[in-house]
């Protein structure tokens, strides 16, 4: 019993090295391609920008906010867009990413067919951001703030979900920005959650 005992803590210990350091690389290999941008810096200005927007009681004031803001946009826009593309370059074996809710170490190379491939997400991601910060359907400024916000905050879940566990990145985004992962999928673009269900699995 005692041997057994043993048997099973070494077992998790090991498992719980080969966890460690499995995160600790894709953590390090997503932030050795994004460090070569500025969308996290971005993500924060309009975030903080759109905040202020919708606090201003002075209708003149805030529409210069909003103008303001705009060029953030268009800047996070290319700035994502180069990101993804630079992503797409990461091996597929690298890029896979297990859809079990909790991480288990090897599950994405042991179970390829229960995984996506975070280089299609952040192409997703990419294109529904560059849809939003564009707003082809005409939302009024808060309605547009509110469906780019649900887009980056949905592409920083799935960053967390490649790092960690689909389970960990919705608890973050809950803690962080009081957001369930479910009202994420509502509140982005539809096209955006098509797809984004299409390529993870419904």
């Amino acid at each position: 019993m005692e041997i057994f005992v043993l048997l099973l803590m070494v077992a998790a210990f090991g498992a719980y090295r080969l966890k460690s350091k499995t995160q600790a690389k894709r953590i390090a290999l997503l932030a050795s391609h994004l460090g070569r941008y500025q969308v996290e810096k971005l993500m924060e200005s309009l975030t903080d920008g759109y905040l202020r927007a919708l606090g201003e009681k002075d209708p003149e004031r805030q529409r210069q906010i909003w103008n303001m803001l705009a060029t953030s946009e268009e800047q996070l826009v290319e700035q994502f867009r180069r990101f993804a593309a630079d992503f797409s370059s990461v091996d597929v074996v690298d890029a896979r990413v297990s859809k079990l809710p909790v991480f288990l170490p090897e599950a994405d190379r042991f179970f390829p067919d229960n995984t996506f491939d975070m280089r299609q997400a952040l192409s997703v991601h990419a294109q529904g951001i560059e849809r939003a910060a564009k707003n082809e359907q005409g939302r009024t400024p808060r309605d547009k703030a509110y469906t780019l916000s649900a887009e980056l905050f949905l592409m920083q879940h799935t960053c967390h979900w490649y790092c960690r566990s689909k389970t960990i990145a919705s608890a973050r985004m809950l803690a962080r920005h009081q957001t369930p992962y479910l009202q994420l999928l509502k509140s982005v673009d539809p096209e955006t959650r098509e797809a984004y269900l299409a390529l993870i699995g419904r």
